[in-house]
């Protein structure tokens, strides 16, 4: 392009025209390649793209929203928290986005019932997005999400199952099952939960998972026992039952709390897994480096995302005529380590 691009010394932006003549096509095609690359042939759309790399083009949001009818822009409705699943789901879907060359605005709120989730949706519209992905653990939410406009292409993540929204989930009730049935194979009679909180959409579905498969066994179901997440919650009800002399078997609603419980069973001599089998689940990155490695349920929340991601793209495209009855369920993993053993 030598120096046609510097007027005074100063360099001028790229413009889609540098493009086409940098590629050797039309601008036109370089708006197709950059807005409907699927209509442009693989060995165009590949000499376009080096182009666009090379010369470092930035196309203009404001051109874009004119020609497509579309911003580039996603949103995402999120509850304002650290726990490693809401944040990991959040991550996600930011990938996914990212892999399919959309931007992502995050509006996070610090509780989710229907005046907030409508205030996060109202500023998202504020900013053109082209959709809205919704991640909705508490029970709360649902009554905000069944007041959303209708015509607004929204997918909703981690809500409750009734919703008439899009849905993506993992199966919290299968982990919970699987949790709770690989202890008893190992010759546990029963089965003790820590629960996550009652109002959270996750910790319902774990807490029916144990006590559905406890109930199909014909096993004797224990006091339920409810946290917050936190280690702190699972040490001090670890603290509550790490005396009773028929406790072998722990499944606990997230792996945090299965953190706090090692610690209260140490402190009161019960070893782990010789006395005592705990289970987890998330698969924290540190689970594996427990004292001892947690046995627990993995959620792959990249295939959430990914899933979440394609519910949104029909939902732009005006392909999913069936859009509120669409269900993406990610299945999630038993992961087996050190901290459950055969009862003795």
């Amino acid at each position: 392009m030598e120096e046609a691009k510097r007027s005074g010394g100063v360099r001028r932006p790229v413009v889609m025209e540098d493009v086409a003549e940098r590629a050797g096509v039309s601008a036109m095609t370089v708006s197709r390649v950059l807005n409907t690359p699927e209509k442009v042939r693989p060995a165009t759309r590949a000499r376009v793209l080096a182009a666009v790399q090379e010369l470092d083009y930035r196309p203009n949001a404001a051109a874009r929203v004119l020609a497509t009818g579309r911003s580039g822009m996603l949103g995402v409705v999120s509850f304002d928290t650290t726990l490693y699943g809401p944040a990991s789901t959040l991550y996600g879907i930011e990938r996914a986005a990212r892999e399919h060359d959309y931007l992502i605005s995050i509006v996070s709120l610090s509780a989710l019932n229907r005046r907030t989730i409508g205030e996060g949706v109202d500023r998202l519209r504020g900013q053109n997005v082209d959709g809205i992905i919704i991640v909705a653990p508490h029970e709360s939410a649902a009554e905000g999400l069944r007041d959303l406009p209708p015509e607004l292409p929204i997918v909703v993540v981690g809500a409750a199952d009734e919703l008439p929204c899009p849905l993506v989930s993992v199966d919290q009730y299968a982990g919970a099952a699987r949790a709770t049935r690989h202890l008893l194979s190992l010759g546990h009679e029963t089965v003790w939960h820590l629960a996550g909180p009652s109002d959270w959409v996750d910790a319902h579905a774990r807490f029916v998972g144990w006590r559905e498969t406890l109930e199909a066994e014909g096993r004797e179901i224990p006091d339920v026992l409810f946290g917050d997440w936190s280690a702190h919650s699972g040490y001090r009800l670890g603290r509550q039952i790490a005396d009773v002399p028929d406790l072998t078997a722990v499944f606990a609603a997230n792996d945090s709390m299965a953190l706090g419980l090692l610690r209260a069973l140490r402190e009161a001599g019960r070893r782990v897994p010789g006395e005592v089998s705990v289970v987890g689940f998330d698969d924290v990155p540190e689970a594996p480096y427990f004292s001892p490695p947690l046995t627990t349920v993995r959620q792959n929340f990249g295939e959430v995302g990914s899933r979440a991601l394609a519910m949104m793209l029909d939902r732009i495209g005006g392909s999913a005529a069936d859009a509120p009855r669409r269900r993406g369920v990610v299945e999630p993993e038993l992961v087996v380590r050190e901290s459950t053993g055969a009862r003795h």
